[in-house]
């Protein structure tokens, strides 16, 4: 009861006690007035998100960070490395960070400025490119095929195609400088963007083309720069646009290429000859601003005039000769040479060769101008027949072969044809080949002249009397001759005979008495079978001559076995004859003897 006593008044002593009252005699908020509370003072604070780019002002500086604050909970630390490009960095500056944590590993707030401006960077290049606005940017290396260009703290490549509209090699002279460019590509999955100089300067061109293209007039005379020098002409910078001086527009007389009287850099004025707006073309001409050489034409040359030109063109008919520059003759064919032998004008004419000529024709309205080479010199063929007779003998050169026939040049412009079968009496050629070839000398006899077509007909074999006269009694049909095969096909084989003779056995008269078929090269006895003396063939056979040897042995042996058979015959006979004689005596001698026995009988 006591101690139930002592509780009660312990209890009692304790009722009036504020137990809300901490030990600093500060007292705690009920629970809904801490809510309240805690909320008001949240919403002091900024609501940020990780990854996000915020303003920040700096409130503080140590040896290593700023201190940051972005009106969060905390301030947040941001290395001194990032303010490199502020070399002034105080308290009070503003700047842009992006939010990498709200709270670190310590509970830290992470901040990046320089990821900030990378992300910004990038963002701006996205708008630039999507707006064609300039940027400017600080080439900082080279890499390979171009440059790596900082813009705003973002690397972005510059390829080499798109430094300059002029061809780039030394790419080292561009580190370090500071350009404008133009966004041209840009990869967003990973942030790498192209840009470009060269689209800068192309605008910049573009415009002034269209200044200039509005200005043109046909026939106009412009001072211009020579760009670039091709096979086909030459590229004249007109001081923001390009024309064409195409190289049959340099000059009047011919030029093989432009770099002969161009080259790059030269200054020079050009006419305008036409252009194109639409496709930005410009035909320049250089030769128009002199008089066309025709119209000035010297005096002294004229019909029956001897010019001197070199050779700028050759053409199948014929080749042009450069009399004066751009003025140009030509000389056909039929002009070169007397002879009526064709002549191939591109074998014939080499260029730049030179050649002294003959003005036949001249019309300088047409501007055209026909030459002679062999007008210089008298025609051969005036007096053909007392220099070269009928039956007449003569050396001259192989000029030309053909299938039919070889060409022979007895003197300059005189020539003629021997025909293959006039080359030998004795040998059938296949190909004139075969008996000469290009360039060897060779005798030759006049067979007939043609001066109306200046034509001669030449032989060989007629330097010879003609041997088939001779040869009809040496090889008569039937005669044996040691003959030699040189030539075979399927059809036959040629065989050489004595004396330079050729003769042909067809395939059915090739073949041996042990059946097998005679050889090229294998020398055997053959028989002539036909002499045609007009056509200059023979015919011979091998295979007759084994053939008649066993018919002749087979006769023989025929008359030998009728020899025997009549001796035969005739000794039986004779044995007949000798036996019937014998026979009579033997009966003779038995009737003596029977008469003489019966005498004797009777005697007794």
């Amino acid at each position: 009861m006591e101690e139930n006593q002592i509780v009660n008044n312990q209890t009692s002593a304790h009722d009036d006690f504020d137990w809300n009252v901490d030990k600093r005699n500060v007292a705690s908020y009920p629970k809904e007035v801490r809510e309240q509370l805690e909320q008001s003072y949240e919403g002091t604070f900024k609501t940020i998100q990780e990854s996000e780019l915020i303003q920040g002002t700096v409130v503080g500086l140590t040896k290593t960070d700023a201190i940051v604050n972005i009106g969060f909970k905390s301030d947040g630390l941001v290395s001194l490395n990032e303010f490199r490009d502020i070399p002034n960095l105080k308290i009070g500056d503003e700047i842009e960070v992006l939010v990498l944590e709200k709270e670190d590993r310590d509970g830290q707030l992470s901040l990046s400025r320089r990821q900030a401006r990378q992300v910004r960077s990038w963002q701006n290049v996205v708008d630039y490119f999507k707006s064609g606005e300039v940027v400017t940017g600080t080439i900082t290396s080279k890499t390979k095929g171009g440059l790596i260009v900082d813009v705003n703290g973002l690397e972005t490549f510059l390829p080499g195609s798109q430094i300059d509209v002029k061809p780039v090699t030394d790419y080292d002279q561009y580190v370090g400088k500071t350009m404008d460019f133009k966004v041209v590509k840009i990869n967003e999955q990973i942030r790498n963007a192209v840009v470009s100089h060269k689209a800068l300067i192309e605008s910049d061109l573009e415009q002034q083309r269209g200044e200039i293209m509005s200005k043109l007039e046909k026939g106009q005379v412009l001072e211009g720069t020579i760009k670039n020098v091709t096979d086909f002409g030459a590229f004249v910078d007109l001081g923001g646009v390009d024309g064409l001086l195409y190289i049959t527009d340099i000059s009047w007389g011919r030029i093989s290429h432009p770099n002969e009287v161009l080259s790059n850099g030269q200054k020079l004025n050009v006419v305008v000859l036409d252009f194109d707006d639409e496709k930005k073309r410009i035909s320049l001409g250089l030769k128009q601003l002199t008089p066309h050489p025709w119209d000035n034409l010297p005096e002294e040359i004229q019909e029956g005039a001897t010019v001197k030109g070199k050779v700028v063109n050759i053409e199948d008919y014929g080749a042009f000769l450069e009399v004066l520059p751009g003025v140009e003759g030509l000389v056909h064919v039929s002009e070169i040479t007397w002879s009526s032998q064709p002549i191939n004008a591109k074998e014939f004419f080499k260029m730049a060769d030179e050649y002294s000529a003959k003005v036949v024709t001249l019309d300088k309205e047409e501007r055209k101008m026909s030459l002679s080479i062999k007008q210089l010199t008298d025609d051969p063929w005036g007096a053909i027949e007392e220099k070269f007779p009928i039956d007449s003998r003569h050396k001259g050169i192989v000029k030309n072969i053909t299938p039919y026939g070889v060409f022979v040049e007895l003197e300059t412009g005189i020539g003629g044809m021997i025909h293959i079968s006039d080359l030998s009496w004795t040998k059938r050629y296949n190909h004139p080949s075969e008996f000469t070839k290009v360039g060897d000398e060779i005798e030759v006899s006049i067979l007939s002249i043609d001066k109306e077509n200046r034509k001669l007909s030449l032989g060989h074999k007629q330097l010879e009397d003609d041997p088939w006269n001779t040869f009809e009694s040496v090889f008569p049909i039937g005669s044996h001759h040691e003959g030699t095969v040189i030539r075979k096909d399927e059809k036959g084989a040629v065989v050489q005979l004595q004396y330079g003779l050729e003769a042909f056995a067809p395939a059915r008269h090739l073949r041996k008495e042990n059946e097998t078929t005679v050889s090229v090269d294998e020398t055997l006895p053959f028989v002539i079978i036909e002499f045609d003396r007009n056509d200059k063939r023979i015919m011979v056979s091998h295979s007759k001559v084994w053939e008649q040897s066993r018919a002749d042995e087979r006769e023989a042996e025929h008359k030998a076995n009728q020899a025997d058979a009549e001796n035969t015959k005739k000794a039986v006979k004779n044995i007949q004859s000798k036996v019937e004689k014998a026979t009579l005596g033997d009966l003779g001698a038995l009737a003596d003897l029977k008469n003489k026995m019966k005498n004797e009988e009777e005697g007794k």
